[in-house]
């Protein structure tokens, strides 16, 4: 009791609102067929100038009809590497209402091999997704040339 006498507003809490705005009309979104359509999207949400600069980590949001719901960034890092918080990518699909995600990240290097770390992330994210019911239906690692991807490898 002492606590909430020194305090008192200790019993208010934040209000939390989800909330999603779609930009393009429901007939407009961009189906995604195969890893190749998937790979032409996250070339137009990258930025071409930084692509073969630093690495980023981004996620595509589809709704049940593999249509394109959003693209979230979920982390920028270095030359070699950055760090995915597997929540904030969950956090996205759940607040975009999706059913299905493909995670995108670039290589500067230019190699289409995947790395450990990237195989782990991969099955981290395979796991949460069976738990949410949230399809992880690719992961793709590109450059500005090619892309490689998880789910025509047979690594996903």
């Amino acid at each position: 009791m002492e606590n909430h006498a020194k305090n008192p507003n200790w019993g208010t809490v934040s209000e939390i609102q989800l909330h999603y705005k779609s930009r393009v009309k429901a007939a407009e979104r961009p189906l995604i067929t195969s890893s190749k359509s998937a790979y032409q999207i996250a070339l137009q949400i990258w930025n071409p100038n930084t692509i073969e600069f630093f690495e980023e980590f981004k996620i595509l949001l589809l709704n049940n009809s593999n249509k394109v719901l959003g693209a979230y960034e979920i982390s920028s890092g270095g030359i070699t590497g950055t760090v995915v918080d597997v929540r904030l990518i969950f956090a996205a699909a759940l607040k975009a209402n999706a059913t299905g995600i493909i995670m995108i990240h670039n290589h500067p290097s230019g190699k289409l091999i995947a790395s450990e770390a990237d195989k782990q992330i991969t099955a981290k994210v395979k796991a949460a997704s069976k738990i949410l019911d949230i399809q992880l239906l690719d992961h793709l690692i590109i450059t500005p040339e090619n892309y490689y991807s998880f789910t025509d490898e047979g690594a996903l």
